[in-house]
């Protein structure tokens, strides 16, 4: 006799709420936030540190069912799921892609493109990181770029990354690139918002200045199902 059982996918996921979008093309939009345990990369400033940090290494994540997130999504009344990390393409999405598109919703991805991306995405937000280039594939799938300006000399580095990348291939249009500081250098450092805001303005149809909105607004903390770090 034929079983009826339905397969199950589950997912690590160390947190999931609802916002809005605080970074990129996509900024000020209401979206449900998946986000995924573990990330092998591991930056030294990272924001979401405690999906890898040793000290929750021994936290008890749940593994969650693709179908509850999707209904859980669902049911915040987004039309926008955001599945991040951690690094979230350490896992297979194509389950989760797939079940949050039945139910009739967009499906956004962050990574920093260094894994296979298994899964399909309607936009697709790529930030590299040095340690851990991202694969030329996902490049090349990337709707807009995300970089990380650390130092005055992170916006030229990184063009020269991209730019090696488009020698290389006659196909690809270079997406947009956000200029984005890290969080903190908001209030101590205008002379890095400063070679940013140079930057947007030499080259006007490459870069746009970026922000995290979402942290001036504390909006992540009213859904009571983030976790408050």
């Amino acid at each position: 006799m034929q079983s009826t059982k339905k397969e199950t996918y589950s997912l690590p996921i160390y947190e999931t709420f609802y916002a809005f979008q605080g970074e990129g093309s996509h900024i000020g939009c209401a979206a449900y936030f998946i986000r995924t345990y573990g990330c092998p990369v591991k930056c030294d400033w990272c924001d979401s540190a405690n999906t890898w940090k040793s000290k929750v290494d021994s936290v008890n994540f749940k593994q969650v069912d693709v179908l509850l997130l999707a209904q859980k999504a669902l049911a915040s009344g987004t039309q926008i799921v955001v599945i991040t990390g951690g690094e979230p393409t350490i896992n297979n999405l194509q389950p989760l892609t797939d079940a949050l598109h039945k139910v009739g919703l967009r499906v956004h991805l962050e990574t920093c493109g260094a894994y296979p991306i298994e899964g399909d995405f309607d936009w697709i937000t790529l930030s590299p990181k040095w340690k851990a280039l991202p694969l030329e594939v996902n490049i090349e799938r990337a709707n807009e770029l995300k970089i990380i300006v650390e130092n005055e000399h992170s916006i030229n580095q990184w063009w020269d990354v991209i730019e090696n990348y488009k020698t290389k291939s006659n196909s690809f249009s270079i997406p947009p690139i956000w200029l984005q500081p890290e969080f903190n250098a908001l209030s101590v450092n205008q002379q890095l918002l400063n070679v940013i805001t140079t930057a947007v303005k030499l080259y006007p149809h490459r870069y746009r200045a970026g922000v995290q909105l979402h942290k001036i607004y504390q909006c992540d903390d009213l859904d009571l199902e983030s976790i408050k770090e």
